[in-house]
């Protein structure tokens, strides 16, 4: 009887060892098994590539004439604010947002002047601020028609405002060459302005940094200092032939000079009118040779059609630490600037082509299709129809 009690106990006590023993195992096995599968997928995750992107709007010229700052008047000051209203909504929704200041902001302090020589209240950098703008081309063939005064003037005025970058005017020659890098998004970037055109004006003699003319040579130059610290390089052109639709041979030569240097995305200014999109160099670098006017008292409807566009800046790191860029997904719109020509009111007004109708501009749709067919002849893939202005439209 006690013999067949001890083997009960041992035999209990042994199988409770093997239980023991297989849970243990079990706990283990599941508990390591996990930790593997964790492993595996943080392995995973580390093997895929890393991308990072930021979004730019761009439209063209602030060419200020003395209609519009008349129209802008207020009080002892201006604003330009409600002639952009509608432009607002779109361009305050971006990483960056892009215009060319065609006329130089010196401010009413130096006394306003408007063509052949050019200069224009500081309120319209506030508006296009105000309005989301933080990337703006400063070189023109206008940057001298009020001399070295109307320079220094604007610089102070742009220097003063945070976080807005600009290019193509500078105070001095250290500022001229202090290497600026910009980063959105976790993408490094570079930013220039240049004009191939000065109306004749130059800077004096040792004070050529005041405003940005183009040569071959200047363009390496400032491009080698950044090459292999930013991710991109965006140059703003100030070329072609002004009124012209089509794009000149030193307008192409230009741009394919700075795609082998390195530049991703140029943009085009100083034609008044809107020309071609396209992609060079097997897609490496987007151009948009003229968006054409953003704002001007010009007269025509060639001039008073402007082009938006928008696009994403990419950049793909590999497990392995290669980077690769792209500039993607460019979509394009037109807009309209409105005013009452034979009126002492000229209400001045930019509309997107999607909120027009043929009481504002007769025709509106056949014109939308003229100029929608120019700015794609060389890129026949181009989106059109921005987000944010066909969000605030109703263009069929």
């Amino acid at each position: 009887m006690l013999r067949r009690v001890l083997f009960g106990v041992i035999t209990i006590a042994f199988i409770s060892l093997l239980f023991g023993i297989s849970a243990g195992i079990s706990y283990n096995f599941l508990n390591n098994s996990s930790f593997y599968v964790e492993h595996d997928f943080a392995e995973e995750r580390e093997k895929k590539p890393k991308t990072y992107e930021f979004d730019i709007f761009m439209v063209g010229d602030a060419l200020i004439h003395e209609s519009v700052y008349y129209d802008a008047r207020v009080g002892n000051g201006y604003d330009f604010k409600p002639m952009i209203e509608l432009i607002k909504p779109i361009s305050e929704s971006y990483d960056l947002a892009y215009y060319n200041q065609e006329t130089i902001l010196g401010g009413s302090a130096l006394g306003l002047s408007h063509y052949p020589r050019f200069n224009s209240p500081h309120e319209v950098g506030d508006a296009m601020i105000d309005a989301g703008f933080d990337l703006v081309s400063l070189a023109t063939n206008h940057t001298m028609d009020r001399g070295e005064s109307g320079v220094l003037a604007s610089v102070s005025y742009w220097q003063n405002k945070k976080d807005i970058v600009t290019s193509g005017q500078w105070s001095s020659w250290e500022d001229r060459e202090e290497v600026r890098i910009y980063e959105k998004n976790g993408i490094k970037y570079a930013f220039f302005s240049y004009t191939t055109l000065t109306n004749g004006l130059n800077p004096p003699k040792g004070k050529e940094y005041l405003s940005n003319v183009y040569s071959d040579s200047k363009a390496k130059n400032d491009i080698d200092k950044v090459r292999d610290k930013v991710d991109v390089i965006i140059v703003a052109m100030h070329w072609g032939v002004e009124y012209s639709l089509n794009v000149s041979s030193e307008q192409e030569r230009i741009a394919n000079y700075l795609s082998s240097l390195g530049v991703n995305l140029i943009i085009g200014a100083h034609p008044h009118v809107v020309e071609p999109v396209e992609y060079i160099n097997d897609g490496k670098t987007l151009v948009i040779y003229s968006l054409g006017n953003f704002i001007s008292g010009q007269i025509g409807v060639e001039k008073l059609t402007g082009l938006m566009m928008e696009a994403t800046i990419r950049k793909v790191v590999s497990p392995e630490g290669k980077v690769s860029i792209s500039v993607v997904n460019p979509k394009a719109d037109l807009m309209y600037t409105r005013y009452y020509l034979n009126s002492s009111n000229r209400d001045f007004k930019v509309f997107p082509y999607s909120q027009l109708n043929d009481n504002i501009l007769p025709n509106y749709k056949s014109y939308y299709e003229k100029y929608k067919a120019i700015v794609s002849s060389r890129y026949p893939e181009l989106q059109w129809g921005i987000t944010g202005a066909w969000l605030y439209g109703n263009f069929k």
